[in-house]
């Protein structure tokens, strides 16, 4: 038997549910919120789908009782607040850092040999808090933000080649923000076929643009975040866990001297198995993306560190 646990039922942590039952990623879901009702109500309605979707995976709800959550092999965490006008960067990771570790405290009391998965923003720094304030090997606190940069960039890249987005392969590293993700457009093809063959430099930098600013671009939009792709990126990280599928895919994670960093958790390409994290991947970088990960990684870290001043940590 196989279970997965959400925390959080706003959009992203419901998406993410749903995903996770209508792929049959695990036998069971258990999508848990502070709020009233909310967990089992978005539980219902995604099983009132289950026939019309055919799938077997059950959903259940619950209102911050965590017992209900053990035995989970994977933890998708998605619990945090938005940046409220007025409030400044430090206050916002003041409040998340506080709400991301007692989830984990609890999550972990119930199902202690958890893998975690971060979604709650900042991302990267989340994650580092999740790391280090539980003292958690680095296999299993996973960031889930290169593989939804990752997806954006393979949708703008399949948009400027006109073709089926399954026929493109593209990835992101670095921060998981607007100005420190890398999308890599030298390793990115259409069906084997470097993308630099077939779109001119320009339409690459354009592509490469567009995936930067793609999370702003949908809240402009929407006027509110995303939520159909991050929950879908969540999802799928899960599900190469759960299954043991040993996908390569962008994720935040902690560094120990891959990239020549260390004390740091950003987006790299990792290998996800049933272990978490299996393997970091190092790819050959040029000079030019040599300077930009160094960029990002300064960006990050020095958000990162806002959680020792606060004494987060």
């Amino acid at each position: 038997m196989s279970k997965v646990t959400v925390v959080g039922a706003g959009n992203v942590g419901a998406t993410c549910a749903n995903v996770l039952a209508v792929n049959e990623v695990a036998n069971e879901v258990c999508l848990i919120d502070i709020k009233e009702g909310l967990a089992e109500g978005k539980a219902m309605d995604i099983m009132q789908t289950a026939q019309l979707m055919q799938f077997d995976t059950v959903v259940t709800g619950v209102t911050n009782d965590y017992t209900k959550t053990a035995g989970s092999q994977v933890v998708i965490i998605t619990s945090g607040l938005p940046r409220k006008p007025g409030m400044t960067r430090e206050e916002l990771i003041g409040v998340n850092a506080g709400i991301v570790k007692s989830v984990v405290s609890q999550v972990l009391a119930n199902s202690p040999d958890a893998i975690l998965v971060v979604v709650s923003n900042p991302m990267d720094t989340m994650a580092y808090l999740t790391l280090h304030a539980l003292g958690l090997p680095r296999n299993r606190v996973i960031g889930m933000g290169g593989a939804l940069d990752s997806a954006r960039f393979q949708y703008f890249l399949a948009k400027a080649l006109d073709c089926n987005q399954n026929d493109v392969d593209g990835f992101v590293i670095g921060g998981h923000g607007d100005t420190t993700m890398i999308p890599m457009a030298r390793f990115a093809t259409y069906r084997g076929v470097p993308v630099s063959e077939c779109l001119s430099a320009e339409k690459l930098d354009e592509v490469v643009k567009s995936t930067m600013v793609g999370g702003a671009t949908l809240t402009g939009l929407l006027g509110t975040s995303a939520w159909m792709a991050p929950g879908a990126a969540a999802a799928s990280v899960a599900e190469a866990i759960i299954k043991d599928q040993r996908k390569m895919i962008p994720c935040s994670a902690a560094l120990e001297g891959e990239y020549g960093y260390k004390d740091i958790t950003i987006g790299v390409p990792c290998i996800i198995g049933k272990n978490g994290i299996e393997k970091i991947v190092e790819l050959p970088l040029n000079e030019k993306e040599k300077e930009l990960f160094a960029a990002s990684e300064a960006a990050v870290r020095k958000t990162t560190n806002i959680l020792h001043e606060i004494k987060a940590l």
